[in-house]
This record gives structure tokens, C-alpha cells and sequence, in this order.
């Protein structure tokens, strides 16, 4: 995302947020982003993000963006039930995380609806032993390839809002120019109320490796 902002331009601070540092006031922030973890990570980030789960309600509700991946999208639901142990969650999503025999790993291909064709699939790669459940929130988009929320469902991941989360590591944003594109998008528009689009980049390279792997496992579906 900072590349994709330098590239064009546009000045940008990251800041990164560690275990026991004081939490980051929200009210100028544009973009969340909450990485993934082993079990024993997502206990202690749970722990100590639990004591801000308003404030981060509040900033989803003002349309703050936010892309949670892998554990951080699974402790944004209501609890994430461990064989010995449930973690309680944020309760930012009415979703739930159920611990399963098997991992599901591999190349993920997803088909969304609210990136536009031909960018409108995403690619990306999973290692999760979860199953998550998402009730009526909707999917982030419908599995071509792969496994997502659960080997049953046929979808990954939740969209709400300008909220993202999902499964897909890969590395997701490098491989997905349009998706990275769309979260800076919305971002900037919540910042700059007169804010129209992003001037294009030249996305040979990124598209390419997006399109290997698109390739590689659409061709063996015939």
C-alpha cells in the first residue's frame, strides 16, 4: 500500500502497533491492517485489544478502512473455540472460529463483485486450521479455488463496510493491484471528500504473477 501511494505521489506514515505499546488514536488513521498468527499470538492480541473494541467499532461505523487476514480476521468475530479453549473476540463481526482436524493449505482463487472485470479475482494463498462461520455478513467473494472459510461453504472471508477480512496471505495486496488499489480508494475519498480515483500505474509484473497462479489452477478446471 505505501508503494502504491510513493509511486503516485502521495505522502503516507506507517505506524506499527506492537504488544503493549499505548493504542493509536484512531481519529487520523486511514487504514487498519491486522496480520495473522500461531494460536498462542492471537490470545495475547485478543487480550490486549479487547479493552479498545469500541473504538474500533466506532471507526468501522465512520467508514474507516480495515484488512484483517488469517488470525486477525478470525478475532474479529465473536470467539475463536480452541479444542481445551475459547478466545473471546472483538465482536466486530457477528462470525465464529471452530478449530477442525486438517489444515487447509494451498493457492486460493476468489471471485468477487465488487471489483471490476477483468480484476474482479483474487488469488492468494491459505494455511488455517479455523473454520469460520459468517451468518448473514456477507462473503468477500465466492471460491473458484480452493477451500476459504471452511472446506463446505464455497466463499472466504467477510466485506463490511470498508472492513476486508479473509483467509488469503499469498502475499494478497503485491499479487491483487485492484484490490490494494480499492482499499487505498476508499481511504482516500473517507480523508478527501472531493477525491475522484487514483492515476493508473503500470502493473506488468504484479499482474503477471496474479495471473500465474489465476492460469495455473483455472486451466486444470477446464
Amino acid at each position: 500500500m505505501r508503494k502504491r501511494l510513493e509511486w503516485r505521489k502521495i505522502d503516507c506514515e506507517v505506524i506499527s502497533v506492537r504488544q503493549n505499546d499505548p493504542f493509536v488514536d484512531l481519529s487520523d488513521i486511514d487504514i487498519i491492517l491486522i496480520g495473522g498468527g500461531v494460536d498462542d499470538s492471537q490470545r495475547y492480541a485478543c487480550k490486549s485489544l479487547l479493552g479498545y473494541k469500541n473504538e474500533l467499532n466506532r471507526y468501522i461505523d465512520d467508514e474507516g478502512s480495515l484488512l484483517a487476514i488469517c488470525g486477525g480476521y478470525q478475532l474479529l468475530g465473536n470467539y475463536y473455540k480452541l479444542r481445551d479453549e475459547t478466545i473471546k473476540g472483538l465482536e466486530i463481526l457477528d462470525i465464529c472460529t471452530e478449530i477442525h482436524d486438517g489444515r487447509l493449505v494451498g493457492d486460493v482463487i476468489l471471485e468477487t463483485d465488487f471489483l471490476k472485470k477483468p480484476y474482479n479475482f483474487v488469488v492468494g494463498f491459505e494455511n488455517h486450521g479455523g473454520r469460520t462461520y459468517i451468518g448473514s455478513h456477507k462473503p468477500f467473494g465466492k471460491v473458484i479455488y480452493g477451500n476459504g472459510n471452511s472446506d463446505k461453504c464455497g466463499y472466504d472471508g467477510v466485506i463490511y463496510r470498508n472492513l476486508i477480512g479473509t483467509y488469503l496471505h499469498g502475499p494478497l495486496l503485491p499479487k491483487n493491484p485492484a484490490l490494494c488499489d480499492c482499499i487505498l480508494t476508499n481511504a482516500l475519498k473517507r480523508r478527501y471528500k472531493n477525491f475522484e480515483k487514483l492515476i493508473p500505474l503500470d502493473d506488468a509484473l504484479e499482474l503477471q504473477a496474479h495471473n500465474f497462479i489465476l492460469n495455473r489452477y483455472l486451466k486444470k478446471r477446464g
